[in-house]
């Protein structure tokens, strides 16, 4: 979300999509327009330079034919009262505007991905769209999870400190979040080892991308002939 209180305001609507309603060719091209449109969730938003990651993000989405969605790109007065819910709703919006997800699902601040994104993914396959997402950590869970607290085997079974059972079905993490993109899109892109940078490698995001166009009919954008 962009802070409106420092006067950054959002890029004006497209004339396309304003004027969409006009005639049946602009409605038409508004449409194929709105099915190119993909949600750009993940931790992210927390970097230093969020609003340059967004940039790269969606400037790779643009390069396979997409619109990249990115949270920061709402305008919210974060010293308003109701910054939260005005968060909340705006990322809504772009969640029901936009045709995909693409998650980035790398460990945030623990074991697993972010709390919110993960909310996201959910709520997109749920509404039915299409789910990608990706982690550039492919460490099995179990493994994460010995970084924050002892396991061992018990009955059977992986516990940790607190005698919870730790899951253990060799998945990168939780089964609910792995199968939610096997059934609703595509699954998770991993890389053989860790990136060296776990948060500016885009190159898995950049391969959720080019799937997303592949499944959305995206045109690829044309280089441009001037010189």
């Amino acid at each position: 979300m962009r802070d409106v209180s420092k006067d950054r305001q959002r890029a004006p609507v497209p004339l396309i999509l304003r004027d969409a309603a006009k005639t049946p060719l602009l409605r038409m091209r508004a449409e194929i327009l709105s099915l190119m449109k993909i949600y750009l969730a993940g931790p992210d938003v927390f970097l230093p330079d969020a609003v340059e990651i967004g940039r790269r993000k969606a400037e790779i989405c643009a390069r396979h034919g997409l619109i990249g969605l990115y949270p920061l790109d709402n305008a919210v007065d974060l010293s308003a009262r109701d910054a939260s819910l005005n968060i909340f709703g705006g990322n809504k919006d772009m969640m029901i505007e936009a045709s995909a997800i693409i998650a980035n699902l790398t460990p945030f601040r623990g074991a697993s991905a972010d709390a919110g994104t993960v909310y996201e993914l959910g709520y997109m396959a749920g509404r039915g769209k299409l789910c990608l997402g990706y982690c550039n950590d492919p460490t099995p869970y179990a493994d994460r999870v010995r970084k924050f607290t002892t396991v061992e085997q018990q009955d059977g079974r992986l516990v940790d400190a607190d005698g919870l059972t730790v899951e253990d079905f060799g998945l990168s993490d939780n089964l609910m979040m792995i199968h939610a993109l096997d059934l609703h899109g595509c699954a998770l892109v991993t890389p053989r080892q860790a990136t060296a940078d776990l948060w500016y490698d885009l190159t898995a995001f950049e391969t959720c991308v080019r799937m997303a166009a592949g499944r959305l009919g995206a045109a690829p954008a044309q280089a441009s002939s001037r010189p």
